[in-house]
């Protein structure tokens, strides 16, 4: 399928005429129109048998675009082949030069952008998504989202800005599923003074964060070790999952890594991110005993913490006179020993991603919000069922979103 905007219609042959030739004005109108006619994108939705064949085109807008890490070929190229059954690939040409890319993936009534549909795959949880826009191709969003739209099936966008929200809005009809703050520590805002992360927190964070090292102190010096090698993430992330599914299953609930697909697609992510640079496996100690571990992306100048597996157990062998250890938090302190290596490895940006925790408000600095919505063409039978159980939605439940 090609999908071309389509408001121009000079040609070479119609400059050549003699009643333009003869009109001045309406020479230099028709050769404006001209000129504009060869900037029109040319945006196509086709079926990509093999998703692999995209990597090097996909790798190269990669270069020129303002990517997240969920929009690199890392992310989005593992295990393609079988996350997406049935894959269609947008590919959006401006100028002569590649502008936009993204893959997708059909089901019976969904088009998925940047998901297969598949609960068990999709577990994987993606954020920051969005096509691959080249930078200054902005505007071309739109006409993408449209394009996505073309085929009569509902479009779902997971994880994606205010500005997806938005493109999607003057597209179509939205159904706003959910909406999350993602909350971040600035760490470009800082400077290099000694401290100066710490200082820009609250005092009440401080203090915990101070409390919570002290009942560490007990055990000895607490310390980061970031994997070497991709044996050593690997034996780092059954630490983290075994911590992880300690922590849920004692709360009655499965744990990610309950789920096979979602082990098997970060052990691949991890095979491909860790000799790029792209992925870090973090253990966090207090002398002997482990508090924790951090599973976090490098994409660039940010840090991204996508996953962690804490032990809850308080430390043992508490010395007189330090902390209680009732006081020792985790999740804290691991994630204060990351930020602060992640400030010497001049990271910009350290982002907890979507949640409401109350430690990644209490981190960080800022956040951005993050949507999960459907979306659908206006008149489209999908387009009125959504806009008609927005309406009835208004009647029973007047707190929820309609669609636009």
């Amino acid at each position: 399928m090609t999908w071309r905007k389509r408001p121009y219609f000079a040609s070479p042959a119609l400059l050549a005429s003699p009643a333009l030739l003869a009109n001045p004005a309406l020479l230099a109108n028709a050769a404006f129109l001209l000129t504009r006619r060869a900037i029109v994108p040319r945006i196509t939705l086709l079926p990509a048998a093999d998703p692999e064949a995209l990597a090097a085109d996909w790798q190269a807008l990669e270069t020129r675009a303002a990517a997240s890490f969920f929009q690199s070929w890392t992310w989005t190229g593992c295990l393609a082949a079988a996350r997406f059954t049935r894959p269609l690939a947008l590919r959006a040409e401006q100028d002569g030069e590649l502008r936009a890319l993204a893959l997708l993936n059909q089901t019976r009534a969904r088009t998925w952008l940047g998901e297969s549909g598949d609960p068990a795959w999709d577990a994987a949880y993606i954020e920051h998504n969005g096509p691959l826009l080249a930078q200054g191709a902005e505007p071309l969003l739109p006409d993408c989202l449209r394009a996505l739209l073309a085929g009569g099936r509902i479009l779902r966008l997971s994880g994606v800005d205010d500005a997806h929200l938005a493109a999607a809005r003057a597209v179509g009809v939205v159904r706003l599923r959910r909406s999350h703050t993602a909350p971040y520590a600035d760490l470009a805002a800082l400077g290099d003074a000694d401290g100066a992360y710490l200082a820009s927190l609250s005092a009440n964070t401080r203090y915990k964060l101070r409390r919570s090292e002290r009942a560490y102190a007990a055990l000895g010096p607490v310390t980061l070790r970031r994997a070497a090698a991709l044996d050593e993430a690997l034996v780092f992330l059954d630490a983290l999952a075994a911590l992880h599914q300690a922590t849920w299953t004692a709360r009655g609930k499965p744990g990610a890594f309950a789920n096979p697909r979602f082990r098997q697609f970060h052990r691949a992510l991890l095979a491909r991110a860790v000799p790029r640079g792209e992925a870090d496996l973090l253990r966090i100690s207090a002398g002997p005993q482990v508090i924790g571990y951090l599973y976090n992306f490098r994409y660039r100048d940010r840090v991204l913490a996508y996953q962690s597996g804490f032990d809850y157990a308080a430390p043992a062998h508490a010395k007189p006179g330090h902390a209680k250890p009732g006081h020792a938090k985790p999740g804290l302190t691991c994630h204060h020993a990351a930020i602060e290596q992640a400030r010497r490895d001049g990271v910009a940006r350290y982002d907890f991603l979507a949640g409401d925790d109350r430690y990644k408000t209490s981190l960080g600095h800022a956040a951005v919000a993050l949507h999960w919505l459907d979306v659908a063409r206006r008149w489209s039978l999908a387009g009125l069922a959504m806009r008609a159980a927005a309406q009835a939605a208004k009647f029973t439940a007047p707190g929820l979103k309609s669609a636009d």
